[in-house]
């Protein structure tokens, strides 16, 4: 024999409260505490995050502002084709996008989870890097929250 559901009425005894899908009665969690105060929405984590990927994808001053700053140390008249701006802004995003792995890679061999600034510095020494001095570490501490 086959199972079939069987669907109950409700009563007018079992309905939910009226005032619909954002009123405070249908969703206790956003009721207002013994306070009175109504805690703000708060996003899941990596919503925001990449909400902010997706933002400064979009601004592309990257290239310009960097030979702006090479420009800079030697002479102040020069100018660009957009193709070296590509190529420029191709290039380093290739060279940090394989600096992080390393970094990423000495951090799970030290058996952490979190990378650290002591990552960052082996991966350039393994490297073999002479431009440890440019990538400066108090910049990496200032993103994850930590002082200088």
């Amino acid at each position: 024999m086959v199972r079939t559901k069987l669907t109950v009425a409700l009563s007018h005894a079992n309905a939910r409260p009226s005032g619909g899908k954002h009123s405070a009665k249908a969703n206790p969690h956003n009721a207002p505490a013994t306070g009175g105060i109504k805690r703000p929405h708060q996003y899941r984590p990596g919503t925001v995050a990449l909400r902010e990927i997706w933002k400064y994808q979009k601004i592309d001053p990257f290239a310009d502002t960097l030979a702006r700053e090479i420009e800079q140390d030697f002479k102040d008249d020069l100018s660009f084709q957009r193709a070296a701006l590509l190529a420029l802004q191709e290039a380093s995003e290739m060279y940090l996008a394989q600096l992080f792995e390393d970094t990423n890679l000495a951090c799970i061999h030290a058996r952490r989870f979190i990378v650290q600034p002591k990552d960052l510095e082996l991966a350039q020494r393994l490297r073999g890097d002479v431009a440890r001095l440019i990538v400066k570490l108090p910049l990496l501490r200032n993103i994850s929250g930590q002082a200088s």
